[in-house]
């Protein structure tokens, strides 16, 4: 039987090497640079989205720009209220860590994306959703997640910001019922890209060395 790149669909070992050294290097990014990112550089990030995989085929995302100084002004008053009330319920032993934690790279990054799952789409005729609804949700995460490599392959950072009130949001940027907050996107060129995950680095928590598999 062919191995490696002569099986039928495989990639050559070099393009491997360079794909696990992508994922190795992804980061959730909180220091950006201002500059504006090219444009046509983001519209590739943005196109992976539409080979992500979905429930019933229904891509269920729904990507929102957040470009003007209100929308801008209201997501940073609710990440800062939220992050407010985060810090005031974190034990004494923890307070001063996460206070100098940096969690949002919103005042500086030049592209900023709400995407969000249309809960009510009728894309796919339900195929998947009507006993595991929340399938919808977890497409919408894969389609982040291709986004996220695609950037960082463009030399672009983006950081997950879910440090907000969702229903907040939802009021004020006017979104439709029945959409659900999955991720909100900062993106742009960062100003580091560290090996080891900044939250490990400060003492957060420490990243596992291996994947536990149990066996039934």
């Amino acid at each position: 039987m062919p191995t490696g790149p002569e099986r039928p669909g495989a990639f050559a070992p070099e393009f491997r090497a360079e794909l696990a050294r992508l994922m190795d290097r992804r980061r959730d990014v909180r220091r950006f640079h201002t500059e504006p990112v090219d444009e046509a550089a983001l519209t590739r990030c943005l196109d992976s989205f539409l080979t992500a995989p979905s429930v019933g085929l229904s891509e269920p995302w729904r990507v929102i720009r957040i470009e003007s100084p209100a929308a801008r002004a209201a997501a940073l008053a609710n990440f800062e209220a939220a992050n407010a009330a985060a810090l005031a319920h974190q034990g004494r032993d923890r307070a001063a860590l996460y206070a100098r934690l940096k969690l949002s790279g919103m005042r500086d990054a030049p592209v900023q994306l709400a995407v969000y799952c249309d809960e009510t789409t009728e894309r796919g005729h339900g195929l998947g959703a009507a006993t595991m609804p929340e399938m919808r949700r977890y497409s919408v995460v894969a389609a982040i997640t291709q986004f996220w490599l695609t950037a960082r392959a463009e030399g672009l950072g983006t950081g997950w910001v879910s440090i907000l009130d969702p229903d907040r949001l939802a009021r004020d940027l006017a979104v439709p019922p029945g959409w659900s907050l999955v991720g909100y996107l900062c993106v742009g060129y960062a100003r580091t890209l560290d090996r080891v995950p900044e939250l490990e680095a400060e003492g957060w928590e420490t990243r596992r060395g291996h994947l536990p598999i149990e066996t039934r």
